[in-house]
């Protein structure tokens, strides 16, 4: 396990996460990822703890991994289920929360359809005055923090499987596709590609693309074409997040590629014409990856709607998907986060 220091109480998100963090979940979920791979896979390391699943919108390979993730620690779990729960009878999240810490519950995996939950959760532990940590996992439109992760341990193991870290990703063109606007994923691993120093490249109609951005470009440059630049702060000497309005800038010379759901109610809310022609025009496909560096590797957090985002044949290929790779790497990277938020409760 990595010696370095871990003072983080919560995991809520990755805005605020130093260098010395992210290289201390890569490593420690490296250590995890040679556990997984022996024989007996479990280790006593939470042995006592209790992990609480408080899932309040439905999820299968979060659930699943986080759920895997804590037995491998051999840490006992409580998963909740909303749709069969006191909330139906009028109980609150917060109370939901008290009734688990009554239980003696340890760490706190939360995940909400509306964005703060697990925020406000941990601030009612901290008022509480006791030692629960609140991991988030996937609020509204707001973060993924492990998704981000494990995106992240993904890449930097395909390039050092030995040492990943995060200095592994400087300058590397990293592509990210789809609906942006809605998605919790993007966000996250906008801040963690941007902190390895990564040359950030989002592409989508321009429907989804996050007007935050959008304004900020407006009101801070001159340009007036479909492509547009920011940095990544005021000091930055070179730029290091990229808009598009067209896929084709986006794919040029890309080292990875991240295709995002697309939620077939963005069909209702009239932001596509289609999605034979969100595939046309923004589906990743061989013929498209043509444009990329020869060695491009694509990722998808899924689930995945095959043939809108990427073509079925494209999702299966071995030498240019890591989305299996992606699902087997969510387990030692959620093990790594248990472990450090777990570890300090010893």
């Amino acid at each position: 396990m990595p010696t370095t220091t871990w003072n983080r109480h919560h995991v809520l998100s990755l805005s605020d996460f130093t260098s010395a963090e992210y290289d201390t979940v890569l490593q420690t979920a490296a250590s995890f990822q040679e556990v997984l791979s022996r024989r007996t896979k479990k280790v006593p390391t939470l042995q006592g703890h209790v992990v609480a699943n408080l899932f309040f919108e439905p999820s299968t390979r979060t659930r699943s991994s986080f759920e895997l993730a804590a037995k491998r620690l051999s840490a006992d779990t409580l998963n909740f289920a909303a749709a069969t729960s006191s909330m139906t009878k009028g109980e609150t999240i917060l109370d939901t929360a008290k009734t688990y810490l009554a239980m003696g519950t340890d760490i706190m995996v939360v995940r909400h359809r509306e964005a703060g939950v697990p925020n406000a959760i941990a601030a009612e532990m901290d008022r509480l005055g006791v030692r629960v940590s609140v991991l988030n996992a996937g609020d509204g439109q707001h973060e993924h923090p492990s998704q981000a992760l494990l995106d992240l341990f993904t890449i930097c193991t395909l390039i050092d499987s030995n040492h990943p870290r995060l200095e592994l990703l400087k300058n590397k063109k990293i592509a990210i596709v789809g609906d942006i606007l809605h998605s919790r994923v993007a966000r996250s691993n906008i801040w963690s590609f941007i902190a390895s120093g990564a040359q950030v490249h989002l592409a989508a109609p321009p429907t989804l693309l996050p007007k935050l951005f959008a304004e900020y470009i407006l009101e801070h440059s001159e340009l007036t074409t479909e492509e547009f630049i920011i940095s990544s702060s005021p000091s930055s000497p070179t730029p290091q997040l990229f808009l598009h309005w067209q896929l084709e800038p986006a794919l040029q010379d890309a080292d990875f590629v991240m295709t995002l759901r697309l939620q077939k109610e963005r069909m209702t809310a009239h932001l596509l014409p289609s999605l034979r022609e969100y595939h046309q025009l923004f589906g990743i496909t061989r013929t498209k990856l043509q444009l990329c560096k020869s060695n491009v590797k694509v990722l998808h957090p899924g689930p995945v709607n095959r043939g809108v985002e990427i073509s079925s044949e494209l999702m299966d290929d071995p030498e240019f998907s890591l989305i299996q790779s992606q699902v087997t790497s969510g387990v030692a990277v959620r093990m790594a986060l248990l472990y450090l938020l777990g570890s300090g409760k010893s």
